[in-house]
């Protein structure tokens, strides 16, 4: 078997004396594993790194050997800004520990590729939630934010219930509001991200990966994406601090 793709870095490993565990999320042939021979590649694969990928196996369900060829480092442009860097981390993490191996997903690629053109946009944080709004729907878990699910209407979503996913309105949510998660106004369009409501998305997010995914499969959630979060949710509280 000898096939080649483009492809995003999501996982690298040490793998005996002198080679690599490599995990790559292909365009055609999705999150596939292989090895890299040579441990000083380590330096050269950081995560989210653009690569044209050669695998090689004798046969299809072989570990196989990848030949990586480095196309661009998006890690490169925001060296000096750690926040995004747990980002682009987190997200890696995230793909390889939701996706099956093996299984096509252009649209998670390309979602995936759009994201990393973000980071080094002042919008980065917003993309990130987004993208993982987008990747819960292609799993098969999307959220419903395009009208209450009690009136039907689209005006003043205000919530969103944890069971179902679906938009809940102010008017709705009577008393039922503290069962509900905070829907941020960026998720719909109606409001600008800001800091504090882009951290109610990754609870939102991190809620419905855990609900569906991780805690099912007796797991907890990467800890790049606890990382993230928990430094996101300290920024948002300083940036939102009187100054005095």
């Amino acid at each position: 078997m000898d096939w080649r793709d483009d492809g995003i870095v999501l996982t690298v490993r040490p793998h005996g004396e002198a080679a690599l565990i490599t995990g790559v999320l292909t365009r055609g042939h999705g999150r596939h594993l292989g090895v890299v021979h040579g441990q000083r590649r380590r330096a050269q694969l950081p995560p989210g790194t653009l690569v044209s990928a050669q695998w090689r196996g004798r046969l299809a369900d072989h570990l196989g050997t990848w030949t990586l060829e480095v196309d661009r480092t998006p890690a490169a442009a925001i060296m000096d800004e750690p926040l995004r860097l747990l980002a682009l981390v987190s997200a890696c993490a995230v793909l390889d520990a939701a996706l099956a191996e093996r299984q096509p997903l252009p649209a998670v690629y390309d979602g995936t590729l759009a994201f990393l053109d973000t980071l080094p946009t002042p919008h980065w944080d917003a993309a990130y939630v987004q993208w993982e709004v987008g990747l819960l729907g292609v799993l098969g878990f999307g959220l419903d934010v395009s009208r209450c699910a009690v009136t039907g209407s689209n005006d003043h979503l205000a919530f969103i219930s944890p069971k179902t996913g679906r938009a809940v309105s102010l008017s709705a949510a009577g008393p039922y509001r503290d069962r509900l998660l905070p829907l941020p106004g960026f998720l719909t369009g109606r409001e600008p991200a800001v800091p504090a409501t882009v951290a109610q998305g990754l609870e939102l997010t991190g809620h419905f990966f855990d609900r569906h995914l991780f805690a099912q499969a007796g797991r907890a959630p990467p800890e790049a994406r606890t990382r993230f979060v928990e430094s996101y949710r300290r920024s948002a509280l300083r940036s939102a601090a009187p100054l005095r």
